[in-house]
């Protein structure tokens, strides 16, 4: 062998290409990284690594679940074309079935796990983004789980079976029925992609986010106060700042949610009643709700001026 294993890992850095890939290109071109890098563009591999800066916010959310474990990974690509492209559907199921076995939610220790074929998910995804020619990026990943009960899954829109824009698990702890189980757990799961909570519990908002709810509240109470002509107590200020904060959370965090589906009863409550109902306690523990691109934000771009720069140029 002409090469080391810093050789295959300095042709990975500079051409972008899977691992399996640079080792074939250097045993082709006894170890010499030039050359080894021509031969990869000549292959048309050595693209991937200059997609890598274009913003990636389409693509795709896949759930899988196997016994009292779920994940769900969320993979992003450029176009919204790619996304119904079956090489990339496929990539993402995969990826997420192999995330099962991931004990943390980290995607750097999902992109070194091992991926059918005898690669990683790394070297699949950089081989992905040569043969199918844009970016794409394994954003995010998060796992729940119960030691006794069910995770449920659910995709809002599925594109294809267990992948689409809103994916959702619901974690029910209990000894209750399955079937009592999943069918409560997807009621709640379409609640979660339609409602969109925060949090689980108040106690888990981002207090930045509580803070900020503050800040808008108490401005708001003091401009009001200032526009009437009169001066607002700090103790009735104060007041109003709490209640404002205290409907935010209400709002935003799961189990006080009120239910989308009768308008009234506040998630603990539905999940009691089911418990009570099914004659074993449920709890409700965990949930993940994905959301395709969300938080990325866009490159905008005008056709029109383009041509027209391009054509002036």
């Amino acid at each position: 062998m002409a090469y080391t294993a810093a050789d295959v890992k300095a042709l990975r850095d500079k051409s972008g290409a899977g691992m399996m890939d640079c080792k074939k290109a250097l045993e082709e071109t006894n170890g010499d990284l030039e050359a080894a890098v021509d031969f990869l563009r000549a292959k048309g591999l050595a693209a991937a690594a200059k997609k890598s800066s274009r913003t990636a916010a389409e693509g795709l959310v896949g759930v899988a679940v196997s016994g009292t474990k779920g994940v769900a990974v969320e993979v992003n690509s450029e176009t919204d074309f790619v996304a119904k492209n079956e090489q990339f559907q496929n990539f993402v199921r995969t990826t997420t079935e192999v995330a099962l076995g991931v004990d943390a939610d980290d995607v750097e220790a999902l992109k070194a796990a091992a991926y059918p074929g005898g690669t990683t998910v790394a070297d699949k995804l950089t081989d992905n983004v040569a043969t199918i020619g844009e970016n794409q990026q394994i954003r995010r990943m998060k796992s729940v789980s119960v030691t006794e009960g069910v995770v449920v899954p659910y995709m809002h829109n599925a594109a294809a079976p267990n992948l689409g824009k809103i994916g959702v698990l619901v974690a029910l702890q209990s000894s209750a029925p399955t079937a009592t189980l999943e069918e409560l757990g997807k009621q709640l799961a379409m609640h979660i992609a339609a409602a969109f909570p925060q949090a689980l519990t108040a106690e888990g908002l981002d207090a930045e986010v509580i803070e900020r709810e503050r800040t808008i509240a108490r401005e708001k109470a003091v401009k009001e106060a200032a526009d009437s002509g009169k001066e607002i107590p700090e103790n009735i200020l104060e007041k109003r700042v709490d209640g404002a904060a205290a409907k935010y959370a209400k709002e935003n965090a799961l189990l006080s949610q009120v239910f989308v589906m009768d308008n009234k009863t506040p998630i603990a409550q539905v999940v009691e009643k089911a418990g009570k109902d099914a004659g074993a306690k449920i709890e409700l523990v965990d949930y993940v709700r994905f959301q395709l691109g969300e938080g990325i934000e866009k490159e905008e771009s005008d056709f029109a001026a383009e041509v027209a720069a391009a054509v002036g140029g």
